[in-house]
């Protein structure tokens, strides 16, 4: 069955939905700071990985896959450094919900960017945590990740995750058959968006890596100096104190 193009009133439709988007697209949802927040993401991922006991910041399923996979051996005082993290990343994102219906109506300071700088405080303080703390470290990790995931949800009108990559994978893989079918250039877009998120969020786990072989347990507070950069970049928006409806 031959592929048939967009009917031209959809197609009109979706271009008059893309550049609405455009015109109240806010900072913390542009492109420039999506790659930014997903470059710390795959930081922090590694650098709880490869500093902190091997244990996940941002992957909660695997987290949650080796706590049960301790139960099982009989290990349950083991499982507490995978289940903890999984809490506290629940309680950054209750953090985060909280700190929007507080402070979602300030003029002066957009919840976001208040949000942002708790995450580099929090990531700054486990710089100092020794190696005998590594669980409340990748706890601590792990809240700053449930923050972010949470408080930054979508870049220039699309739901993506920068914390995380399966459900941008799912949303890319998808977006790229919807082109095949209709040959929609604005699917082809949205899949190279999902894809170049991934891209930047394994590129964040490789500077993580390279930095924790460089600086240790210290390395943390490189991420903290690239969260700096959208923070300020938001600051600099005049419009971001404008709150979205979703």
């Amino acid at each position: 069955i031959p592929r048939q193009p967009l009917p031209r009133r959809l197609w009109l439709h979706r271009k008059a939905v893309i550049l609405m988007k455009k015109k109240n697209s806010q900072m913390s949802s542009s492109l420039a700071v999506g790659i930014l927040l997903a470059l710390a993401g795959g930081f922090m991922d590694a650098y709880s990985y490869m500093a902190r006991g091997h244990v996940f910041a941002n992957a909660q399923t695997g987290n949650i896959l080796l706590f049960a996979v301790a139960i099982s051996e009989g290990r349950p005082a083991d499982s507490l450094r995978y289940l903890l993290p999984v809490v506290s990343f629940a309680l950054g994102i209750a953090l985060a919900a909280a700190m929007r219906t507080r402070f979602g109506h300030m003029s002066r300071l957009h919840w976001r960017q208040l949000t942002l700088l708790v995450e580099i405080l929090i990531l700054f303080g486990v710089s100092f945590f020794p190696a005998g703390q590594h669980l409340w470290a990748n706890s601590l990790t792990s809240l700053a990740c449930g923050i972010q995931v949470q408080a930054f949800r979508k870049i220039e009108g699309n739901g993506i995750a920068t914390t995380m990559c399966i459900g941008n994978l799912r949303a890319g893989v998808q977006a790229l058959h919807e082109y095949h079918i209709a040959h929609d250039r604005e699917e082809l877009r949205r899949g190279a968006l999902y894809f170049g998120v991934i891209l930047f969020f394994a590129l964040g786990a490789v500077a993580g890596n390279l930095a924790v072989g460089r600086w240790g347990l210290s390395a943390i507070r490189w991420d903290c100096l690239l969260l700096v950069l959208p923070l300020l970049m938001m600051l600099s928006k005049s419009d971001e104190s404008k709150e979205e409806t979703k």
